[in-house]
């Protein structure tokens, strides 16, 4: 296959000269070899057809794509503006690898992209592929996930992550097409398409236009192996299954707040393991609880399809053991409970769905129902609750979410030792600003708990115990503990505490529409205000620009190293996949 680089210049009817201003895909655009793709170029003016002239290594785009791109005299834009024309090539497909070269001119001026379109082995080197992803996992979670269960004597570990073990390793850059910063949709969206893309989007270019179901598309992970093989699809998050992470696996949307036509999507894919929240988008409007704007019940429509539904653990234990081949696991209306929250204090809204499965179960419960099918299989897990944690600067609550993350990467290295011929991809999709300073020792006198606060060697080691052994911390206020901190965030009132009665709020709004220091936590003994850093729109931490690391294990995991782009994560699994073999 090729890839397609396509330039335009164009003329304007009255004077001056038009061009092309974007091309998607956007140069230096990897493209899998046979992936149907659409093709957009946009120009700055009003133009006429016969005025542009778009070549493709050469030669007239219309030889080398084989057919004619459809004409739109002018865009509009938010309220009306006039935008220019484009051209628009939907499911356009490149079977043959190679760099191509597109230029496109009108008067004087002249553009050019270059796309790379690539094959992959002719053979599969991997029959199952287990994507496990912590979002917002940064190297602090992992350190501090290490410490808190495993603990630490004389400066050394006393154990290991599942994840530590895992035997190739890259550092992933993280920013979108339009900031060094990111969201979890783009990021997400480029491990599953292999096209970097812009903040909130999934599955597509972000173009000009602001309707946000028009985009030009690029196929997911999800379709391309509907698409090529017979493999089954799973999909398993503690967040709402339409949220950025899950959706990027099948979803096709400028904006990921589109999380009722997600759902949509998700049926069009039919993956056949579903498990995670946000049942509120697959009930009609009538239902009470739900999202929607219209009526169709899509609970209704996976049964139909043949989906045996679970709502809570019991169910999903018995519908792994009884169903006809497909679960669809919806265990919350909205983002499931953190672990702490679930197992432990019972806060949350844990009174309300009182009986929600974690993500190892869930994990074990698509392994067990997947690996049924002798074609193998692709899953994604998502510990969603790592970053839904960090971003109220929550870090007791985003470390259990980083150990319970780590036993789901457990179950999956569990399942490759019997199943060898499984790649086990582990990464974060972003990072957040967050590092382990040192210890909170609340036996240190005096009433400031900032005084508390144990750097360097005055740190000392924390005092957490696992006494029951089930690898997570007997309590987390013990008196000696580890102090995590954010280097962004809202005005708030630090408390050098765990929060126990439920998760932190560090900023609410006032009458000016501001986040201020919520003051819930102001008379909290020895707490400190911290001027926030960031815009006073804000109300939580930000994402970070920090490279995530990815670590891997099994066949095709060799073509992890060094630097990479998340975009070229995809390349790795597909090639591991062989889904554009040559000899095809």
């Amino acid at each position: 296959m090729r890839t397609l680089l396509f330039t335009l210049a164009a003329t304007t009817m009255l004077a001056g000269t038009a061009q092309a201003t974007t091309v998607y895909p956007l140069d230096r655009a990897t493209i899998l070899a046979g992936s149907p793709f659409d093709f957009k170029v946009e120009f700055n003016e009003t133009v006429k057809p016969e005025d542009i002239k778009v070549t493709v290594n050469g030669q007239d785009y219309k030889t080398v794509f084989g057919q004619e791109a459809t004409f739109t005299e002018t865009e509009l834009g938010k309220d009306d503006k006039k935008l220019g024309s484009a051209l628009t090539l939907r499911k356009l497909v490149l079977a043959t690898p190679g760099d191509y070269k597109v230029e496109a001119t009108a008067g004087g001026e002249t553009k050019s992209v270059t796309w790379v379109v690539y094959g992959t082995a002719e053979q599969p080197k991997a029959k199952n592929v287990i994507f496990l992803l912590g979002d917002g996992l940064s190297v602090a979670h992992r350190t501090a996930a290490r410490i808190m269960s495993k603990g630490m004597t004389e400066g050394k570990a006393d154990g290991r992550l599942a994840m530590d073990d895992l035997d190739h390793m890259a550092f992933i850059g993280t920013s979108s097409t339009e900031a060094i910063a990111t969201d979890s949709a783009n990021t997400m969206s480029a491990y599953m398409t292999g096209h970097k893309t812009a903040v909130n989007a999934l599955g597509v270019y972000a173009d000009r236009t602001p309707a946000s179901l028009d985009d030009p598309k690029v196929e997911t992970l999800g379709e391309a192996l509907r698409r090529q093989t017979k493999k089954s699809i799973g999909i398993v998050t503690t967040s709402e299954l339409q949220d950025a992470t899950p959706a990027a696996v099948v979803a096709h949307t400028r904006k990921r707040a589109d999380k009722a036509e997600i759902t949509g999507m998700m049926f069009d894919v039919q993956p056949d393991v579903v498990l995670g929240g946000g049942s509120a988008y697959f009930l009609g409007k009538e239902t009470p609880g739900s999202k929607r704007k219209d009526d169709k019940d899509y609970i209704k429509q996976f049964q139909d399809a043949g989906y045996t539904l679970a709502t809570d653990k019991a169910e999903l234990e018995k519908a792994a053991g009884t169903n006809t081949g497909k679960i669809l696991g919806l265990f919350h209306t909205g983002n499931m409970d953190t672990l702490l929250d679930r197992n432990f204090l019972k806060k949350g809204t844990v009174g309300k769905f009182p009986n929600q499965p974690g993500l190892v179960e869930m994990t074990e419960a698509a392994l067990a129902q997947l690996s049924k099918n002798p074609e193998g299989f692709f899953l994604m897990v998502e510990a969603a609750n790592i970053d839904k944690m960090s971003h109220p600067l929550d870090w007791d609550r985003a470390v259990v979410e980083t150990i319970e993350f780590d036993k789901a990467v457990a179950a999956a290295r569990a399942f490759a030792e019997k199943n060898p011929d499984t790649l086990i991809v582990v990464t974060g999709d972003h990072t957040h600003g967050v590092s382990i300073i040192g210890t909170v020792d609340d036996d240190k006198a005096g009433p400031e708990m900032r005084e508390k606060v144990g750097t360097y060697a005055d740190a000392g080691f924390p005092n957490y115990t696992d006494a029951d052994k089930d690898g997570y911390p007997d309590k987390i206020d013990v008196s000696r503990r580890l102090f995590i901190a954010a280097n962004n965030g809202p005005d708030h009132y630090e408390t050098f505490r765990p929060k126990l009665d439920g998760p932190f709020v560090p900023a609410v709004q006032n009458e000016k529409k501001e986040y201020v220091a919520n003051e819930a936590y102001k008379d909290v003994p020895g707490a400190v205000f911290v001027q926030g850093n960031i815009p006073r729109e804000g109300d939580s931490g930000v994402h970070a620009v920090d490279d995530v690391v990815l670590q891997s294990t099994g066949p095709g995991s060799e073509g992890f190293k060094g630097y990479m782009e998340q975009s070229d994560v995809y390349r790795v699994i597909v090639d591991a996949l062989a889904l554009a073999p040559a000899k095809k």
